[in-house]
């Protein structure tokens, strides 16, 4: 075999997995985009339900580590409890707004789809994951000071960390969020067995959690509980922050990921055929 003949084969060898990846989000969006509006929105409720755990455990353990752990090492237990909401999410196939920043962009992309079936996508999900997420925070508020695991304070403490920031500040962090949110989507499709996507969404969920950076779901059991507990947090604070995160997460998944992937496959792809 030639020199010219190995790098050609090898270079092949190389797009194949980048081809595979891109095969299976543009697969796996269509059929998102397809399915029925009624299984789209019961999907996305229990989605927003689901990942609700993750914050209420952050405040169960803030409220026992009080004045017990270092800020260092609250900061640590608290970011990696925040992924168990996106474990059950993501490996409960669950639909997640945040991640179709990416996947439903994808066949859209590729003409497969338009731009009104994205949007009616994005619509029912979004509205699925903040039902499922307003109704999982008024559970918590009313459950677990009555049960004594969370103090308000615990609350109000994880949501002053989300919203005690200049807007451009919250903006950006958002836009970093949907970033990380946008490459699991593309990591899980990626993946091959649950043990290596369970470890993609520990990683990128603890990421964005030990950062504090905004989600425009997972944040509603953050801040709305906070809402209720605290007059420094009123509704239009509430509303500033699901703006703000909701054009960040879909800018950072749809720009960062979804064109980027999308651009250097196809262009590598063409590039090789020549």
């Amino acid at each position: 075999m030639s020199e010219t003949e190995g790098n050609g084969s090898a270079s092949s060898d190389e797009q194949t997995p980048k081809s595979a990846i891109l095969e299976s989000e543009i697969e796996h969006g269509l059929n998102e985009l397809q399915r029925p509006s009624g299984g789209l929105f019961l999907s996305a409720l229990s989605a927003g339900l689901d990942i609700g755990f993750g914050p209420l455990l952050m405040a169960t353990v803030a409220t026992l580590a009080v004045g017990v752990w270092t800020e260092v090492t609250s900061t640590i237990v608290l970011a990696n409890l925040y992924a168990i909401g996106f474990i059950f999410v993501v490996l409960g196939r669950s639909e997640l707004f945040t991640e179709h920043t990416t996947l439903a962009v994808i066949p859209v992309l590729n003409g497969d789809a338009s731009a009104m079936e994205l949007g009616r996508l994005w619509g029912i999900v979004y509205a699925g994951n903040v039902a499922g997420a307003g109704v999982f925070s008024v559970i918590a508020v009313t459950v677990a000071p009555s049960f004594g695991i969370v103090e308000p304070s615990a609350f109000v403490e994880l949501g002053k960390q989300l919203v005690d920031h200049p807007v451009e500040a919250k903006f950006t962090a958002a836009i970093l969020a949907g970033w990380l949110m946008g490459l699991l989507s593309w990591l899980v499709s990626a993946a091959q067995e649950t043990i290596s996507r369970t470890f993609f969404v520990w990683l990128v969920a603890t990421t964005i959690g030990i950062a504090h950076l905004p989600h425009c779901i997972a944040g509603i059991v953050e801040v709305l509980p906070a809402m209720l507990f605290s007059p420094e947090i009123g509704f239009v604070t509430f509303a500033e922050f699901m703006l703000v995160s909701t054009v960040g997460n879909a800018i950072g998944g749809t720009v960062f990921v979804a064109l980027l992937k999308y651009g250097h496959v196809v262009r590598g792809t063409a590039d090789t055929s020549r």
